[in-house]
């Protein structure tokens, strides 16, 4: 795991069961914001639900070597980055991420989304990376396409959320393809 500062005011810090209150407040301040695109919002109703999710994260990185940073933007928790299960047989990844809708438009997470690709892709050695997110979710399918992501097609109805089930537009890149980026 690793600090890693983006820019002057930006880092990424690994996630720490002490991050739980922070994570559970930016949950709460951006509850109907978030829950328009993740399924899990409504299910985050505590900060002891916010400290499993740390727990369970660290498990997975300890377990899988994938990890989860908090996205800490001046001094404050401004969203969450991190590795779903890596593949080590095939050597791909997939990388999700959100903000609090107060942090939006200020390039967060397109500069936290270059520095998961280059060591997934440059320091782990794996093959591809996929980014998943729901077709009407314009702001986080940005994210992919900025950094020259490939769309390579639409899953139907993949994702139940509070307003019915939604189709995942899905990004994927290949090492290859992100050397020549560089």
């Amino acid at each position: 795991m690793f600090t890693y500062i983006l820019d002057d005011d930006t880092e990424l810090r690994p996630l720490e069961p002490a991050h739980a209150r922070h994570i559970y407040q930016l949950i709460d301040q951006s509850r109907s914001y978030l829950r328009q695109w993740l399924s899990w919002v409504d299910a985050t109703t505590s900060v002891q639900a916010s400290e499993d999710y740390v727990r369970a994260a660290l498990t997975q990185s300890m377990e899988n070597g994938g990890f989860t940073a908090g996205i800490w933007y001046k001094d404050q928790l401004a969203g969450i980055i991190g590795f779903h299960e890596i593949n080590w047989n095939h050597r791909t990844v997939g990388i999700g991420y959100w903000l609090g809708e107060n942090y939006q438009g200020h390039g967060l997470v397109t500069s936290a989304l270059r520095v998961m690709v280059d060591y997934a892709l440059l320091e782990l050695n794996l093959h591809r990376v996929e980014v998943r997110c729901a077709t009407a979710n314009k702001r986080s399918r940005a994210v992919p396409e900025r950094l020259g992501f490939i769309l390579e097609g639409i899953i139907r109805e993949t994702e139940l959320l509070p307003s019915g089930y939604v189709d995942h537009a899905v990004y994927g890149m290949l090492q290859q393809e992100w050397k020549l980026k560089r």
